[in-house]
C-alpha cells in the first residue's frame, strides 16, 4: 500500500509539473531576454534591391530579407512631411511625433521618456553602438535632451553601460585636441567613474565575457573608418565586431538587456552622393545584421529601421543578373550612370533653387565654374543631399514583432519594444 502512495505521489507531482509548464509557456506572458535595435540611416525600400545587387547579384539575398516581418512606415514629424534626424530619432525613441531640431523634447519642451529610461526601470543592461559618433542626433535621442551640451549628458547620467563608437572629441578638451571649450576631459571623468576605456579593435575583443563591464569604447576623434577603409588595415572595429561584442558584455544580466545600433555612416555616404560607400554601409549593416542572430539567441526580438530617406539614390539601366560590386558602378555600355540622385553636391546648381541664407557654401554656378562632370550626378544641387518624403524600411523577428505589416507609422518601433522590456 505505501508504495502504491508513493507512485501516485509522483504522478500527481508530475501532472502538476507538466501543467505549470504548460502554462507558462502557453497563458503567461514571456519577454524576450535581449532586445536589438538596429537604425539603418536612410534605409529605404528602393536600397534593398541595389545593396543586394552590390553585395553579390542579384540572386543574392540579403540577412534582413530572412526577418519574418516586414512593413513600411510613414515618418512625418510633427511640423513637416519629411523629418529631420533628430525628429525621425525622438520618435523612434519615444513614441512621440515632435518638431524638426527637437532632440528628446515635446510640447512645451519637456523632456520625453525614452525606450532606454523605461529599460532600466526594468532592470535591464543598456548598450548603444554606432559607426559614426556617439553623440550623432540619431542615437542622442534615446538617451539626452535638447541641442545642448549632449556629451556632458552622456557622461554624466550614466545611463548607458556599454558605448562604443566615434567623436572622441567631442569629449575632450580644446587643450588635448577636443572641441570642448569648457576644460572638462569627459574619458577621464568617465574612467574614474568606473567605465573602462578602449580604443582600438584589439582592446575591445581582450574584455573578457564574463566581466561584469561599464565600458566606453571610443575609437576615433569623429566619424569612424567606413568599410573600404577598415578592410584595408584599421585598428578601428567593424559595425559587426562592435555589435557582438556588446551582445556578449550585456548578456550578462539576468534581466535582460537593450542594444541599439546605429549605421550612421549610410548617412553621411548619402549626404555627399557617394553612392559606391552608400551601398558599401549598407551591405555593413547587413553583415552587422547576421552577426546579431547568431550571437542573440532565440527568445530574443531583432528590430531593423530606417529613420528618414535621404538624397534619393536610383540604380538605373540594365545591369546583368550576375553583376555585383564595381560591375554596377560607373557608366553602362551606352555612357549612362548606373547610379544617379536626386539631390546632392553632384547635381547642377540652379540660379534660384534656394533663397542665399539657406546656402552652406557657394555653388559651382556662383563662383562662375562649369559643374563637375560626376559619376553619380544628382538632379538637383545641394549642399548635402537632402531627406526625402520615402516610407522607411521596418523589418524585425521575435516577440512583439508579429505587428509589423502591410504600412504602419514608425511610432510602431517604440511599442513594439516598450511592450517587451
Amino acid at each position: 500500500m505505501k508504495w502504491r502512495n508513493q507512485i501516485l505521489a509522483l504522478l500527481c507531482l508530475a501532472i502538476f509539473v507538466a501543467f505549470g509548464v504548460l502554462y507558462f509557456r502557453h497563458w503567461v506572458v514571456q519577454k524576450p531576454f535581449g532586445i536589438v535595435l538596429f537604425i539603418g540611416e536612410g534605409l529605404t525600400p528602393e536600397r534593398i534591391a541595389a545593396t543586394r545587387l552590390y553585395a553579390g547579384g542579384a540572386t543574392t539575398r540579403l540577412a534582413l530579407e530572412a526577418l519574418p516581418a516586414v512593413a513600411l512606415l510613414s515618418n512625418y514629424s510633427q511640423d513637416f512631411a519629411v523629418p529631420d534626424e533628430a525628429a525621425a530619432a525622438t520618435t523612434l525613441a519615444t513614441g512621440v511625433k515632435v518638431n524638426n531640431r527637437s532632440l528628446g523634447l515635446g510640447p512645451n519642451d519637456k523632456r520625453l521618456r525614452t525606450l532606454i529610461d523605461l529599460a532600466r526601470e526594468q532592470g535591464r543592461t543598456i548598450g548603444i553602438v554606432t559607426n559614426g559618433r556617439l553623440t550623432n542626433s540619431t542615437l542622442a535621442a534615446f538617451y539626452a535632451a535638447g541641442q545642448g551640451d549632449v556629451p556632458r549628458q552622456l557622461a554624466d547620467e550614466k545611463k548607458i553601460d556599454i558605448a562604443l563608437g566615434g567623436g572622441s572629441a567631442d569629449f575632450l578638451p580644446e587643450a588635448k585636441g577636443g572641441r570642448r571649450s569648457d576644460a572638462r576631459d569627459l574619458i577621464l571623468e568617465m574612467r574614474r567613474g568606473g567605465y573602462e576605456i578602449v580604443r582600438t579593435n584589439a582592446e575591445l575583443e581582450k574584455i573578457p565575457q564574463w566581466r561584469r563591464p561599464k565600458l566606453f569604447g571610443i575609437f576615433s576623434g569623429n566619424e569612424m573608418a567606413r568599410a573600404n577603409e577598415i578592410a584595408a588595415g584599421s585598428e578601428q572595429p567593424g559595425l559587426g565586431d562592435m555589435t557582438r561584442r556588446a551582445i556578449q558584455l550585456l548578456q550578462w544580466n539576468t534581466g535582460g538587456y537593450l542594444l541599439i545600433v546605429d549605421a550612421a555612416l549610410m548617412r553621411t555616404a548619402a549626404r555627399e552622393n557617394q553612392g559606391e560607400q552608400t551601398l558599401a554601409e549598407t551591405a555593413q549593416l547587413d553583415r552587422a545584421i547576421a552577426v546579431a542572430l547568431s550571437y542573440m539567441g532565440e527568445n530574443s526580438t531583432l528590430l531593423v529601421t530606417g529613420n528618414v530617406g535621404i538624397g534619393g539614390l536610383s540604380l538605373n539601366g540594365f545591369p546583368f543578373r550576375r553583376d555585383s560590386g564595381v560591375a554596377i558602378l560607373g557608366f553602362d555600355s551606352s555612357g549612362e550612370p548606373a547610379l544617379t540622385w536626386a539631390t546632392g553636391p553632384n547635381g547642377t546648381p540652379a540660379r534660384s533653387a534656394r533663397p542665399a541664407q539657406e546656402i552652406d557654401e557657394p555653388s559651382p554656378l556662383a563662383a562662375g565654374l562649369p559643374p563637375p562632370l560626376a559619376q553619380e550626378p544628382a538632379a538637383a544641387y545641394a549642399p548635402e543631399a537632402r531627406n526625402t518624403v520615402s516610407d522607411v524600411l521596418a523589418v524585425g523577428r521575435g516577440p512583439g514583432t508579429e505587428v509589423l505589416r502591410g504600412f504602419e507609422d514608425n511610432t510602431i518601433i517604440f511599442k513594439i519594444i516598450a511592450g517587451q522590456l
